[in-house]
């Protein structure tokens, strides 16, 4: 099961665990070989702590590549939905098949499922102090090479958006790019013959803007999305009095637990979060073989 995300993630996920597989199990796992090759087994997979779940398909792919490459057939009973919330000692799914494969494919697959439950839980969290007010919580490219898409998936089943999901869906004109053009006046218009040649894959053009002046010269370019890049609580309150509504307005910078409600109540539309997908705890989660 997968949630809403703005591109297909099939491929990924197959190229993602297929890598995860090479690193891990490559020719061939030799603990495993103390079990009998025919020998059936069972497992639970458990949650030690207070999360929310993410990484379900990532972790099915991983027991689908193995059956496929060992000719045995995995059984996945899931329990809790993606995005779902977590209790501690709380049982998410039951296995059944072959006990090697069982055994071979727990780490990456659990490598997949704790990160990316790990990414959910922290976005959940934010998203959850600020729920009450207008803004989003969205994401930033602060992400393990490799894994962008899946930890950008992981946010928005946490329940915040996705800024770029990378530098071909979206233009962001930052001070180098203005300084190239000539003005922050010539980017912008610029950057539209860009996005109209590029069409549907330019989902977005923003503006990097770091004060008020910046600000006031992009609204005047006519730019839809500005980024406040480091702005002060009270910059961050001229900048929407001054926007009227013009365009949607996000917050970047020095964004923490503790700044993040502040941030909120100025009135922006967004906040950009590197945290989300750069610090990441992976979640707690067991699993345990089931004597027979």
């Amino acid at each position: 099961m997968l949630l809403d995300f703005p591109c297909p993630l099939r491929d990924e996920i197959v190229a993602n665990v297929r890598a995860a597989l090479a690193e891990d199990v490559g020719t061939g796992d030799l603990t495993a070989q103390l079990v009998p090759a025919e020998q059936g087994g069972r497992a639970r997979l458990i949650s030690r702590e207070a999360a929310i779940l993410c990484g379900r398909a990532w972790f099915d792919e991983c027991f689908a590549q193995l059956d496929a490459r060992y000719g045995t057939s995995t059984r996945i009973d899931w329990q809790v939905e993606e995005g779902g919330r977590l209790a501690p000692d709380q049982l998410i799914c039951e296995l059944s098949g072959n006990a090697r494969t069982l055994l071979t494919g727990e780490r990456s697959a659990l490598n997949f499922l704790q990160l990316l439950s790990g990414v959910a839980t922290k976005t959940r969290h934010y998203v959850d102090r600020i729920a009450d007010t207008p803004a989003q919580v969205v994401d930033t490219r602060k992400t393990l090479p490799g894994l962008r898409l899946a930890q950008k998936y992981a946010v928005r089943a946490g329940g915040g958006g996705n800024h770029r999901l990378a530098l071909w869906d979206a233009m962001l004109i930052k001070e180098n790019h203005i300084l190239a053009a000539g003005s922050i006046a010539a980017a912008i218009a610029a950057a539209g013959d860009i996005a109209r040649a590029a069409g549907e894959r330019c989902r977005f053009v923003q503006v990097e803007v770091e004060n008020l002046t910046e600000t006031r010269a992009a609204l005047e370019a006519g730019a839809k999305m500005l980024l406040l890049d480091n702005f002060s609580l009270e910059m961050l309150r001229q900048a929407v009095d001054l926007n009227q509504g013009r365009a949607v307005l996000e917050a970047s910078g020095g964004v923490s637990e503790a700044t993040l409600r502040p941030i909120a109540e100025t009135g922006v539309d967004r906040i950009s979060v590197g945290a989300l997908s750069k610090d990441v705890r992976a979640v707690d989660l067991s699993m345990r073989f089931i004597p027979s």
